[in-house]
C-alpha cells in the first residue's frame, strides 16, 4: 500500500510516443473527486532505452506509475515483483511504489476489459472472435480465459502471426484456433467480436456486419466511433469502447496507487468523453 493518500504524491505515465494520451485527464479527475488536492498526474516521453534512467531518479513521493507501449515489458527487469496477472501476458502497464520502497507491477488492462464487458452485460460467451494478433490482442487472450468458455478463433495475417496466437492459447489455456485475415468477416456473427487492430483496418469490414448483431469490444477510442462501431450500432449492437476500457484500467489503477476504493468511475469517464470531444 502506498503512502498516506493525504500525503502530496506524484504519478505519471510514461511511453513514447505518449502526447495522445488520456491518462492524465483521468487520473486527475480522479484525483479531484477523492479530494486529493496535493496529488499529481503527468506524462513523460520515454522509451526503452531511457526507462532505468528515469526510475533511478524517482524519489520517495511517487506513488505509481502508469506504462503504455513500448515499456509494458521492458518495466519487468526493473520491479521487484509482478503479479501472476501481469505474469500471464508478460506486460506490466501499472506500477505501484510501497512505503517499503519496493517497486510492484500488475497489469489493470486484463481485468479492465472483463469489467468493460460485464457492464455491458456480458459475463460470460461460449465462443469469441478476436480481429488482430498484437500486444493487445493477447491481452484479450487473457481476459477471454475468464469469460469464454469454450473456443476463441482469432483472425490474423501470417502464419508467424498465427503462430504466436496459439502459443498464447496454450500459456492462458485458452483453445485458440487461428483463421486467415481474408475471412475476417466470418468474426461478426460470433457472440462477441474483440477487435484489437489498429484504426483503420477493420473499416472494410463494415458492410459485413449482421442485421442482428451481437456484442463488439473495438479497444480503439480515437477516432470514435470506428467504422464498424458506427454500423455495428446502427444495426442495435452492443459495443464497447476503447474509453471503456481505458477508465476500467485507470480505476485499478487509481485504487493501487491511492489506496481509495471505489475510485470514481463515472466522473474519470465524463472528463475522458470531454477530453475526445475537445480533441
Amino acid at each position: 500500500m502506498p503512502a498516506r493518500a493525504t500525503d502530496a504524491r506524484r504519478a505519471a505515465v510514461l511511453g513514447s510516443p505518449i502526447a495522445h494520451s488520456l491518462s492524465p485527464v483521468l487520473h486527475r479527475a480522479a484525483y479531484a473527486e477523492l479530494g486529493l488536492a496535493d496529488w499529481t498526474y503527468d506524462r513523460f516521453d520515454v522509451d526503452e532505452a531511457g526507462l532505468p534512467g528515469f526510475f533511478a531518479d524517482l524519489g520517495p513521493e511517487w506513488a505509481g506509475l502508469s506504462l503504455t507501449m513500448p515499456l509494458k515489458r521492458a518495466v519487468i527487469p526493473l520491479l521487484d515483483e509482478i503479479s501472476e496477472t501481469a505474469a500471464s501476458v508478460e506486460a506490466v502497464n501499472t506500477v505501484v511504489f510501497t512505503e517499503d520502497g519496493r517497486r510492484v507491477g500488475d497489469n489493470t488492462d486484463i481485468p479492465g476489459m472483463v469489467a468493460a464487458l460485464r457492464e455491458r452485460g456480458v459475463e460470460q460467451v461460449d465462443t469469441a472472435a478476436v480481429l488482430g494478433a498484437g500486444a493487445t490482442a493477447s491481452s484479450a487472450l487473457a481476459a477471454l480465459s475468464r469469460i469464454c468458455t469454450g473456443e476463441v478463433v482469432a483472425y490474423v495475417r501470417s502464419e508467424s502471426r498465427a503462430a504466436e496466437m496459439r502459443q498464447w492459447g496454450e500459456r492462458l489455456e485458452v483453445d485458440v484456433r487461428t483463421a486467415d485475415w481474408a475471412d475476417a468477416a466470418e468474426a461478426l456473427r460470433f457472440p462477441l467480436v474483440v477487435a484489437t487492430t489498429p484504426a483503420g483496418t477493420t473499416d472494410a469490414l463494415a458492410g459485413a456486419v449482421p442485421e442482428r448483431p451481437t456484442t463488439l469490444f473495438d479497444v480503439l477510442y480515437d477516432p470514435w466511433p470506428t467504422t464498424l462501431a458506427a454500423r455495428w450500432s446502427m444495426y442495435g449492437g452492443a459495443v464497447v469502447s476503447g474509453l471503456d476500457l481505458l477508465v476500467h484500467q485507470a480505476v485499478l489503477q487509481v485504487e493501487q496507487m491511492t489506496g481509495r476504493a471505489p475510485a470514481p468511475m463515472e466522473a474519470m469517464r465524463e472528463a475522458g468523453e470531454h477530453a475526445l470531444a475537445a480533441h
